[in-house]
């Protein structure tokens, strides 16, 4: 991404990632005017500042009215329908599209997207102007190529063109990744492309049925609820509703679900693969109420038996896609509240965490497996990512760091953890986590076992990348054994 995010302590500013919140963009003030104000004053102050945009706001509320862009002053002009002396209000564009400040890139950017805005007016929780974000504050990677496949989902009408769509989005970063695109961006934009794949069926599944007429947001998990797919992935996805009791949750779900398994069935045909697990919202298991997620998560939290923390594992990355945000924002909030200092459950979890060490021998080369049918290979998911994703977890649990995202988990634990976690190992331990996702990325492009993607054999790496991986690997080993210190020792 092209914009920075400044810490909280007013360090230096760090790249932008999809699962920062817009509060820490370093923007620009917003231009703020009076409904009352002539064009023509409005359009020489947005120049003066060398903005793109005013907002019109109220003088007494603070709550924003309308936005004007230079873009629309100008063809109103040219079409001879602006008063330059008359005031902004009647050139104004109003019924605002806004977001909250503390909703996240990744939901401004898809927002953006599929109204095809160019401007986004963002707002504090009291509905006050907080600033405006533009496409050039959001956007990396802008190329003709990804302006096009954006367009071309977002057109598409039906199922079929979609599963093009889809493969088009595998082709894509296909051509990016040789190109030399880092990992870290490649990543969340496989995700936010796949988001927008995901959008457009539930919209054109959910014409087909007539859903009951009660808040519901569909819930993705796993290396999507943490915005880190990569070019194989499933489905790992559900729903939370509205309902008052448990009988009018079981009624709601009965309306539910026929939509849910069609919408599975429509990912499946848009190549994300039914999930051989199960976790999906055509499951009545994960088709639920707001009170029984919470009693499901309440039930492995509170019993953490080997299936509860495997649940953990996957159900605990969770974050909205599609429907009424809110719902899953409460469920979050919820869920922290339950886990912080919850000490045998977070003893359990980094249990877990532990059991699977950094394939590495004691004299520094590769422990390797894979039997007869992948010899001499590590699983680079299983044995490397995976030690970064669940050790993070635990800790973000415990210290109630919003993100799910697991580099911005470790990134949002340097403020609570201090000298236990440094900025610097943090940072060591982001640069070999994408390490590792790129080498990933390579080889599900080309690697030796295509019936295995996340296998790599280290001896057909180059000599420069088996150190990197090696290097990536001491990375989690440090990570884990922060965590064995502070919950098993």
């Amino acid at each position: 991404m092209q914009s920075t995010v400044t810490d909280s302590d007013g360090a230096e500013a760090v790249p932008v990632h999809l699962n920062i919140s817009l509060r820490k963009l370093a923007l620009l003030p917003p231009i703020m005017v009076a409904p009352e104000m002539s064009v023509r004053d409005v359009l020489r102050r947005v120049d003066s500042n060398d903005a793109e945009a005013a907002v019109v706001v109220d003088g007494a509320s603070g709550v924003p009215l309308g936005i004007v862009t230079l873009r629309d002053a100008l063809r109103a002009i040219v079409a001879d329908e602006c008063d330059l002396a008359g005031p902004v209000a009647g050139l104004m564009t109003g019924g605002l599209v806004s977001l909250s400040a503390d909703a996240t890139v990744h939901q401004a950017t898809l927002l953006m997207f599929r109204r095809g805005m160019r401007h986004l007016v963002l707002t504090d929780n009291d509905g006050r102007l907080f600033n405006v974000v533009s496409q050039a504050d959001l956007y990396g990677m802008q190329s003709a190529d990804s302006a096009s496949l954006i367009n071309a989902i977002l057109s598409t009408r039906n199922i079929a063109e979609l599963a093009t769509q889809s493969a088009a989005v595998r082709r894509f970063a296909t051509r990016r990744l040789a190109a030399g695109d880092g990992p870290e961006l490649l990543c969340e934009w496989i995700s936010a492309l796949n988001d927008l794949i995901a959008m457009q069926v539930i919209d054109l599944v959910e014409g087909e049925f007539e859903l009951p007429y009660v808040p519901w947001c569909w819930m993705v998990f796993g290396s999507e609820g943490r915005l880190e797919q990569t070019l194989v992935t499933d489905q790992d996805n559900g729903i939370v509703f509205a309902a008052d009791s448990a009988a009018q949750a079981a009624e709601l779900r009965l309306g539910f679900l026929p939509f849910a398994k069609a919408v599975n069935v429509a990912l499946d045909a848009c190549g994300f693969p039914l999930c051989s697990g199960d976790i999906m919202a055509g499951n009545p298991a994960w088709c639920l109420s707001l009170d029984e997620w919470k009693q499901c998560f309440d039930d492995w939290i509170a019993v953490p038996e080997p299936k509860a923390l495997l649940n953990a594992t996957i159900f605990f990355d969770f974050r909205p896609l599609y429907g009424n945000e809110e719902l899953v924002a409460e469920l979050q909030d919820w869920l922290l509240h339950r886990t912080r200092g919850n000490t045998a459950f977070l003893r359990a979890m980094a249990s877990v965490a532990l059991e699977q060490e950094p394939p590495l021998s004691w004299w520094r080369d590769f422990r390797l497996d894979g039997g007869k049918e992948h010899p001499h290979t590590l699983d680079l998911k299983a044995h490397g990512i995976r030690l970064f994703v669940d050790a993070a977890r635990v800790l973000a649990l415990d210290h109630r760091v919003l993100s799910t995202n697991t580099v911005e988990r470790l990134r949002g634990l340097r403020n609570t953890m201090g000298s236990r976690l440094p900025a610097r190992e943090v940072e060591a331990m982001a640069a070999a986590f994408y390490q590792m996702q790129r080498l990933r990325l390579q080889n599900q492009v080309g690697g030796e076992f295509p019936d295995a993607a996340n296998r790599i054999n280290p001896d057909r790496l180059h000599k420069l990348d088996r150190q990197i991986l090696k290097e990536a690997l001491r990375q989690a080993r440090t990570l884990q054994q922060r965590l064995q210190l502070d919950y098993l020792t």
